[in-house]
């Protein structure tokens, strides 16, 4: 077939699936135009006469994704706009759960304190001086059910960082969901479940990974189903930048992982298109806005060619990197803060021009402290002003076609696939996390990129130039000191009003379940509901599975 003919096959292609599409999702008006009056097309691409339209880009909607996962994109609808939130108690946080949506921001996002991300009870003396500090303190059911009073979990999707306990947590949204009157199939949301990255690059691990694998395989299993709606995984490269990787190597880590865990469920006896529609990743936003533009565009066309050629995936939705972007926490300055809010419009930007579904901005003093409810405010504002006011959001991909665009995200796809490459050649991702290979590699360029810092050979506005005499200090958010006794007596108090014989035998269960092969999911939900703890149900799979120590 010429080029010329494929070219028309594939736009007559889309042209049907945007008809589709629009059955279902009508796009936000009509006409499209500037402030100029002037009209806006759905999509610009080469004259059909054109025959050199590489068909790695493709339009939108179609293999290999390059171009975006939907036919008409943001013309349709908008990303989900997700804003992070947690600290403190349940109460406080659906507090500004609550004030987020009612200023317009249109799904959840939780963030635990450090001792629920590794499964301790805030009575735990390892959660000693940390409980409700980074984000909100859920001990048991009871916590968790505050955390979403009043809000409809059948009209909102909720994303949770959260990672070896995601079992734990996800558990108890369901009951949550039961409580309410929401059946789990109608639960829509994201756990991050991504336990790989952690043993990479942030340390919130529990178990060694081969028990860690068996339970994110297991959660795979479970919500095929129980909540078809529900992502069962974010496979994050958000943590991996963070520690200090390149774009590349967020790229190619990220997407090993995700080979990963596709291989374990898998041997697990899922079949590839009955899990993987259902995973979803989640990439970090810098300042370098045409390569994290063309970054997502390539990370799409990569995992759209591995799904299909690789995994022999039969159904497209198993093909498509559906991705939720945060912007860079790192790249944040406490040195005249205000200046952040700049950096978070240029890498929301770039998330929104790469085609992200949904999409965190940091707020300005999130180098200080937790963001305050005006940050916070802020940080959505900018969101909202992208959607509604730039008009970056009325016609697809606008930046394909750019030949510095095109050539990044021809690079970027280049030098990810040396990176998978080597990584295969190390056995995959979980040999090459136990080898040291990833953590290696993400440090060394972690040191590079400070010494060109420290050289001033990269420039860092307010940091290392064109500092301020007088630094301004904002108000920040301070966390409660007496909130940690107050969670204390709540946890002891849920323990003391429970039926104790029945969550000791529920407990047991788990344990023998453990013991085996059998799903753990089943009898971890059946734990939250007899509001057995985070800590009580994390420390029966510890002493059946063991701690990991790291390297």
């Amino acid at each position: 077939m010429t080029h010329s003919s494929n070219y028309k096959n594939s736009k007559q292609a889309w042209e049907k699936d945007v008809e589709k599409t629009m059955n279902r999702f009508p796009e936000r008006k009509e006409p499209f135009t500037t402030s100029s009056n002037l009209s806006i097309d759905r999509l610009y691409y080469p004259n059909q006469e054109e025959e050199t339209y590489s068909t790695n880009q493709g339009f939108p909607g179609q293999f290999p994704y390059t171009r975006g996962i939907q036919p008409t994109m943001y013309r349709s609808r908008y990303w989900t706009m997700r804003q992070y939130a947690g600290f403190g108690s349940a109460e406080e946080t659906n507090r500004r759960f609550r004030y987020l949506l009612d200023q317009g921001q249109t799904g959840l996002s939780v963030a635990f304190d450090l001792p629920t991300q590794i499964g301790y009870d805030s009575d735990d003396a390892m959660a000693e001086g940390e409980v409700g500090k980074v984000g909100v303190a859920i001990d048991s059911l009871k916590d968790m059910e505050q955390l979403f009073d009043e809000i409809p979990l059948d009209q909102v999707s909720t994303s949770m960082t959260i990672n070896a306990p995601a079992s734990i947590l996800l558990a108890m949204y369901i009951a949550v969901g039961e409580k309410q009157g929401v059946e789990a199939e109608k639960l829509t949301g994201t756990i991050q479940n991504d336990i790989l990255k952690e043993y990479i690059a942030r340390g919130t691990y529990i178990y060694p990974p081969k028990p860690s694998m068996r339970i994110i395989t297991d959660i795979f299993s479970y919500c095929q189903s129980h909540l078809p709606k529900f992502n069962t995984i974010s496979i994050s490269g958000y943590h991996i930048r963070e520690a200090g990787s390149t774009a590349v190597q967020e790229v190619a880590f990220t997407i090993a992982n995700g080979m990963a865990y596709v291989d374990a469920a898998l041997a697990s006896g899922l079949e590839i298109d009955q899990f993987a529609p259902r995973l979803a990743f989640f990439f970090n936003a810098h300042n370098q806005f045409f390569e994290e533009a063309a970054k997502f565009r390539a990370a799409r066309r990569i995992w759209a060619k591995i799904m299909k050629d690789h995994y022999h995936a039969q159904n497209p939705k198993s093909w498509k990197l559906r991705f939720h972007t945060q912007t860079g926490g790192s790249t944040l300055t406490a040195q005249q803060p205000d200046n952040n809010i700049v950096r978070v419009t240029l890498q929301a930007l770039a998330a929104v021009m790469g085609g992200t579904q949904s999409l965190h901005t940091n707020s300005r003093d999130e180098a200080l402290a937790l963001p305050t409810e005006e940050s916070a405010r802020i940080a959505l504002r900018t969101q909202q002003i992208i959607a509604h006011e730039s008009g970056v959001a009325d016609t697809i991909d606008p930046l394909g076609g750019s030949y510095y665009v095109e050539a990044l995200t021809d690079k970027i796809e280049e030098e990810a696939n040396v990176y998978l490459d080597s990584i295969k050649k190390l056995g995959g991702a979980v040999q090459a996390v136990e080898e040291g290979y990833m953590q290696r590699e993400i440090h060394q360029a972690a040191y590079e990129a400070q010494k060109r810092l420290e050289a001033n050979e990269d420039v860092v506005v307010g940091l290392n130039e064109f500092k301020a005499e007088e630094e301004i200090n904002p108000d920040l958010l301070r966390v409660d000191e007496a909130l940690e006794a107050g969670q204390i007596r709540k946890v002891k108090d849920v323990r003391a009003a429970r039926d104790q014989s029945e969550v000791d035998q529920i407990l047991s269960r788990l344990r023998e379940a453990a013991k085996g092969s059998e799903n753990l999911m089943p009898h971890i939900v059946t734990a939250v509901k007899a509001y057995a703890t985070v800590g009580e149900i994390a420390n029966v799979l510890r002493d059946e599975f063991g701690e990991y120590s790291g390297m």
